[in-house]
């Protein structure tokens, strides 16, 4: 899970697993599985720094240096 917030400032908890696609247009725009769109004030970069965190902590994706 990862905290987001909305466009209108609303803080909100995603599953991370549920990303189909983040994109930066220029605001960001986090797409799900579902089909559902959400608009977050976080950067792109952000977003997916958030998401591979969250997948690190279920040892999905190993731990390096970055």
């Amino acid at each position: 899970m990862i905290k987001l917030t909305r466009i209108s400032g609303e803080a909100f908890v995603l599953n991370a697993d549920l990303i189909m696609f983040v994109e930066s247009r220029p605001d960001t725009f986090v797409t799900l599985t579902s089909g559902e769109r959400v608009i977050v004030a976080e950067s792109l970069d952000e977003v997916v720094r958030r998401a591979v965190e969250y997948q690190q902590t279920k040892n999905l994706i190993p731990r390096g240096k970055t």
